[in-house]
Formats: C-alpha cells, structure tokens, sequence
C-alpha cells in the first residue's frame, strides 16, 4: 500500500510551457454580448445610455445628499453681516433701497474685487450718482481709506474740475461698508473699442484723449500731489458723456504717492511696465508706460502687448522694442527670469518649455503696427484727413518716447503736452484765423495754466525720484522742436523761465483746460476745398466734443457704418439737416461756400438738405 508521500507528484519534476499554458485556458466566457468591443461598435448608442443613466442617477444622489445636509444644518447656517452681505463679503444689492434716507438705489453697474458700484439717485442734490460699495472685509476698507485720502488731496487742487480727476462728492459707512459716492459718468474708453467692433478710434479722436490723460497726468506729476495712478488701462478711463470727448480718470484704488508705494504686483498686465515686470523700484512713469499702450490700442482696436502671463508680456514687449538695456537687467531682481546672460555680458530672451515662437527681439515695428505708410492699422484709414504719413511720424514718435524702457528717459507728461503730435499747421486745417480771440481767452486761461506749469517746473521734494536733463525741474527744458518726429534725437536746451513763459500764455479749451494746446480751436478754416468741408477737427470742439449733428465727414459716395472719429458706427446719408446746428459751426463764408458746391441749399431758411454728411449714431453699449 502506497504511504501519502508516494501519493504526491513529485516536485522536481518540471510543468512544461505546453502544460502551462493549457492550465491557464479559461473554462468559462464571457456572454458575447457584453464584450467591450461589441459595446464600443455595435451597441455604442446603448454604452452612450447607460453611461448617461449612471450619470444622472449619481447626480440625483448627491443633490438629494446634499438637500438633506442643507435641512440639517439650515438652523446653524452663519449669516453674513446680519445677512446684509454674500459670502464674498458684498453688500447685497437690493433696488429702491435709500442709504441715509437720502441714496436711491437703482441698479447695479459695476463689479470688482473691490467691491461694487451701483447707479443711485441722491434727493438731496436732485441728480444720479455713481456709489462704489467697498467690501465689508478690513484690507479693503484700508485701501479704499487711502483711495479716499488721494481723491480729496487731488480735488482740493482741483476745485474747478478742469484736469480730468473722477470727482468724489461724498462718503459714508452704511451697514459696515465704506460707500463712496462719485459724479455719474458714460461708458469707458474699452466699451467705446468695442463699439467700433475693436477697429479702433480716428487719430483725431486718439489725440483729444492723449492730450487729456496727458493733461491728467502732468496735473498728478505736480509736487503738491505726485500720485501714482498704478492702474491705468481703457476701463479706468470713462467718457463724460456718451457724445463727447471729455474724459475723466476713476479707479484710485491701487494708487499711491511716490515714496509710499505698497505693492510690487501692480498694474493690469496689457499695460505693466518693464521696471514693475523686472521687479525694480518704481515712480509715476509707469503710468506713461500705460498711457502710450492705451493709444497704440485705441486707434488699432488691439492691445499692443497681450501677454497671457507675466513672461508671455515680455516677450511681447520685446518683440517690438527689442532686449532691455544691459544696465536696466543688471540691476533688475527679476531679469533671470525672462533673460540669459552670456559671457560678454549681453543678454537674450530664455526659452521655455513650451516651445512658443516668437519674433526676433525687435523686429514687429510700430512702424508696421500702426500702419503709418499703409493708410493706418489695416488701411482703414487711408485717404481719410487727419490720417497722413506725417500724422502718423509724429504719433510714432510719442509714443516711442512713452514706451521707453528706461523710466528715467521716459517722455514726462509736461513734456508730452509739448510734443508736436499736439501741435498742428496750417496745412493741417486746425490753425485759427482769430488769432486776437484766442490770445484773450488763453489770457482769461492763464491762472489754470501757470499754476500746472508751475507746479511741472517747480524744485521737488528731496522724496523725488531723479528725472532726465530734459526734465523742467532739472532747469534744462527740451523744446517742442526737439520732438519732431523728423530729429527725434535733436535735443535743443533754452532756459526753464522761458519755457515756463511760453506755457504759461498758452491757450486753452474753455471747459477742459487742455494744457500746452497752442492754439484754440473756435474757427472753422477758410477754405472752399470739398475736402476740408466736414472735416471734425476744423471746427470748433468746447471740451472736446463731438457734437452729434457736426458734419464731421464729408463724402460723395455713401459708407455704411464707416468709422469716425466718433468712434462710432456712422451713417452717412442724404436728409434734412437742422441748418442751425450747422451754422453755429460755420462762418457765413463757409456756409456760402456749402452752398455755392451744391452742399447746402442756403436759401431753404432753417432747413437745409446736406448732402451725404455723415452723423454718429447713438452708441451702442453692451453689443
């Protein structure tokens, strides 16, 4: 009888391949209809089912889960401020409210990390108003109370209104949030973009907001202010009104003055300057910076530099103004992180992982951008007046000088109110013929003027940051004629009394105080060219307007939707016209010459058919 260890195999004898293999033959299968590749092509639409049957029954549980955790704890949900705010720390807005018995509100029309801005109407001064809710969280509050502080120290040196400065008109606590409440204005400049569907503004139009935001910011340059705005794009910058050209800075929420800067991560990222990109210390230059983008963008339509990230921006900037000076990244905390420097001391752009192409530094010149010898961005403008290859040179020109990288060389905007984009020749069509007029009201003017001009040439403070020779306060003034876009290098040196004297009699736009403007603009030129009949900038402009049935645009042939200097979509057309909202425009001369080219029918009294004028539609925000 066999024992129980001559029962089991034996194991050193070897299971073959064949045997194994054999072994691990299942015995059973799968039913063939449930084979994922039978589910993945046959019977894809019932996979599709199913899965959306297991989705949505999944989705039922949570939402029932998650009602009965509500009910639960429905009792010990924290009510925010008494219920007052949201869990974002906002006030909830509700309409019809009265803060102080005294601010309607009507609706919301503003939203930011800030907080809120609501429409309301204040019964006390019968008038809307613009109320911006700070949120009920102590950061917030500590900024908006530095905002407050700026706001009153630049309207109390500006109690006439005449440097573009939002107006702060009062403040008040309400149910534990700061509430300021400011002037009610239009739209901002990005809404006006993108009215004109991002085809950008007339060169015209685009000098009437350069030489305000100039203006603005020589007035915030001042040694009794130097506020640095730190956020100056196309949305801080509103339209008084929706018709006109008069614009106004708001948005002081991330401003300081020199010497009491806060923050490193300032600026919206389209118009962040190299020194605040590169980490090095900053001044009120990086709002030239900002400006010069703003112009590029209001005439192209486009940002100038889209950078989706900080190292995408400089790459953007670099490919339009080539590799910052070697001094500049030297010294810059933050240079390694966009440059390599070599061995000779010279530096290029690092390349990343991935793989982004750019152009070489330097290549994509404004030049191009602007289409300065294509008739404009894309040829929209070409043959259109005011649109020239000179007009072009000179805008070029300034806006090189804003852009440039070293903030100490960086056009002032004392000297950008001298530049020769703001000053126009008789050739150009904007010269008056009243010369005696204008010399009284840029007298009657005067104090405006010489106080800014001598605020921009007076001694700074020891807390000044050093500026260029060519800056006024350094006594070396640069004069207009070195700013010609023909010698942008030409540097002519006259002494600071006289530079200040010139500016001082100046003169300036009755309601918008336009510093350094040469000349005013209260008379149509004399001149019978068909061409020059209509055109915006001949006539006379108080505070810059664009009034809305001023023949801006004269044509033979009709153009729909063609954009003027408006920025709005035009009509042009042939109808009655309101002869006396023409004639306050023209010279009897001029209105004769109409006439006599078969313009107008002068002898039609009030009414007069115009032919093909072109007038600015109402604009349309929100499209």
């Amino acid at each position: 009888m066999a024992t129980s260890e001559q029962m089991q195999p034996d194991s050193s004898v070897q299971e073959t391949a064949y045997d194994y293999y054999v072994r691990k033959i299942p015995t059973t299968f799968r039913e063939p209809a449930t084979a994922p590749l039978r589910k993945l092509s046959i019977d894809l639409i019932k996979t599709y089912k199913h899965i959306n049957e297991v989705y949505y029954s999944q989705k039922k549980r949570r939402a029932e889960k998650e009602r009965a955790e509500e009910g639960r704890t429905k009792k010990e949900r924290r009510l925010y401020n008494d219920g007052y705010d949201d869990e974002n720390y906002d006030y909830v807005i509700r309409s019809g409210e009265k803060f102080l018995d005294r601010y309607e509100i009507d609706t919301l029309i503003g939203k930011g990390s800030f907080g809120q801005v609501v429409k309301a109407y204040d019964y006390q001064e019968k008038e809307e108003v613009a109320i911006k809710i700070i949120k009920n969280k102590k950061p917030f509050l500590n900024q908006a109370q530095i905002e407050v502080q700026l706001l009153e120290l630049m309207n109390s040196h500006d109690p006439e209104c005449k440097f573009y400065i939002v107006r702060l008109k009062n403040q008040f606590m309400w149910k534990n949030h700061l509430c300021l409440v400011f002037e009610l204005l239009s739209y901002n400049l990005y809404d006006l973009l993108r009215n004109t569907y991002f085809r950008g503004v007339s060169l015209n139009l685009t000098r009437k907001f350069a030489q305000q935001l100039c203006t603005a910011l020589c007035f915030l340059s001042t040694p009794e202010l130097q506020i640095i705005h730190c956020d100056l794009k196309p949305e801080n910058v509103l339209l008084c009104n929706p018709k006109r050209s008069a614009i106004k800075i708001v948005d002081f929420g991330s401003s300081c003055q020199l010497g009491h800067t806060l923050y490193q991560y300032i600026q919206s990222r389209f118009y962040r300057s190299p020194e605040v990109l590169l980490g090095l210390p900053y001044d009120m230059a990086i709002d030239m910076w900002s400006l010069g983008c703003i112009l590029v963008e209001m005439h192209t339509g486009e940002p100038l530099f889209s950078g989706s990230n900080e190292v995408d921006q400089v790459n953007k900037i670099v490919e339009v103004l080539g590799i910052p000076p070697s001094y500049l990244l030297d010294k810059a905390p933050k240079a390694r992180r966009y440059f390599e420097k070599h061995s000779d001391g010279k530096y290029t752009v690092r390349k990343y992982k991935d793989n982004r192409k750019y152009a070489p530094p330097g290549t994509k010149q404004l030049h191009n951008i602007l289409g300065c010898e294509t008739g404009g961005p894309q040829g929209r403008r070409k043959n259109e007046i005011g649109h020239t290859l000179q007009d072009y040179l000179k805008f070029k020109d300034l806006v090189i000088r804003m852009l440039d990288y070293d903030p100490k060389t960086r056009i002032t905007p004392f000297q950008a109110l001298q530049h020769t984009f703001f000053k126009r020749t008789t050739d150009e069509g904007t010269n008056t013929g009243n010369n005696a007029s204008s010399t009284t009201q840029g007298t009657s003017q005067a104090s405006t003027t010489s106080r800014v001009a001598a605020s921009a040439s007076g001694t700074h403070s020891a807390t000044m940051v050093s500026r260029p020779s060519s800056d006024p306060t350094t006594g070396a003034v640069r004069s207009s004629a070195s700013m010609d876009c023909d010698s942008p290098h030409q540097k002519i040196q006259s002494n600071t009394r006289k530079h200040e004297s010139k500016f001082n009699h100046m003169t300036t736009n009755d309601c918008s105080s336009k510093i350094a403007n040469s000349q005013l603009e209260n008379n149509p030129v004399k001149s019978t060219n068909r061409k020059d009949l209509g055109y915006h900038d001949t006539f006379p402009d108080v505070d810059g307007s664009i009034v809305s049935y001023n023949p801006i645009g004269y044509t033979s042939e009709p153009y729909s939707n063609y954009p003027m200097s408006c920025g709005n979509a035009v009509n042009t057309y042939s109808g009655i016209v309101d002869k006396s909202s023409i004639s306050s425009y023209l010279s009897s001369q001029q209105m004769a010459s109409l006439a006599q080219h078969g313009i107008m029918n002068a002898d039609r009294g009030d009414e007069s058919r115009v032919i093909s004028v072109c007038v600015p539609d109402e604009p349309r925000v929100g499209h």
